[in-house]
């Protein structure tokens, strides 16, 4: 059954990057906004007349914690409507109508194979949800592996936070890898995600075959297109490939 719109009030803004922004909305009407990480929200804008050139859907980037609150990541898009809107005219108090939680770019029922979530840019938001769920519910997983490109360090998106979570959760690493960065910290790569999550996946083979794993692919389209192929290519199979498009 679709969930209805509903009234959020935005209770909080905070400027993540020079182009992203992080809004909290809270949803009045509900006591605890039930979803699964990895899902999204899909708001209207009073952008146009039409209804379905007002909607704009975006991942929730927040954990589910029983309440009735969720955290947005939004990249001023050049020229986008929706973002522009959101970035002049967004503002604490703010009502703006949404529709959710929507999706199946969810966790598999158990972790029981390797797990890589690839992303670019605020493709980052469904991954982050999914690994703060993971830790704070203390699910058993095997290795979880974000593999995070952005073109510089100022663009990095819970970079902190998510090395953190690298020391204090088992088995979970976090490789944020930058396309236009000369030199990068410890633990950071230079270039695209794509050779990032080839020699792990080189590395994790046990007498020359590939180990079981499942992907998710979430950012520009570009990206997930060719990591999607790539994959193929190594030999995973296309049922073990999920896909989120941005753009």
């Amino acid at each position: 059954m679709q969930e209805p719109w509903r009234i959020g009030k935005m209770i909080k803004i905070a400027d993540e990057t020079p182009n992203t922004k992080r809004f909290w909305i809270e949803i009045p009407e509900l006591e605890s906004f039930d979803f699964e990480p990895g899902q999204f929200v899909t708001l209207d804008l009073p952008i146009h007349e039409q209804k379905n050139k007002r909607w704009r859907s975006y991942s929730i980037a927040s954990a589910p914690d029983g309440t009735n609150v969720i955290e947005l990541v939004i990249v001023r898009l050049e020229g986008g409507a929706g973002t522009s809107y959101l970035f002049k005219e967004g503002e604490v108090g703010m009502e703006v109508m949404l529709r959710g939680p929507i999706g199946r770019f969810t966790l598999p029922e158990t972790i029981d194979k390797d797990l890589y979530l690839i992303c670019t840019g605020t493709g980052i938001a469904p991954f982050r949800s999914m690994a703060n769920y993971v830790h704070a519910k203390k699910l058993p997983h095997k290795k979880i592996n974000i593999i995070f490109g952005c073109r510089t360090i100022e663009d990095s998106l819970y970079l902190d936070e998510l090395k953190l979570l690298e020391k204090d959760e088992p088995n979970f690493f976090f490789y944020p890898t930058y396309s236009r960065e000369k030199e990068v910290p410890d633990g950071s790569y230079t270039g695209y995600v794509h050779k990032v999550y080839s020699a792990l996946v080189n590395a994790s083979k046990v007498e020359g075959c590939l180990a079981p794993a499942y992907f998710y692919l979430c950012g520009w389209k570009n990206m997930v297109d060719e990591a999607r192929d790539n994959l193929v290519q190594l030999g995973f199979d296309k049922k073990d490939i999920h896909l989120e498009l941005y753009g």
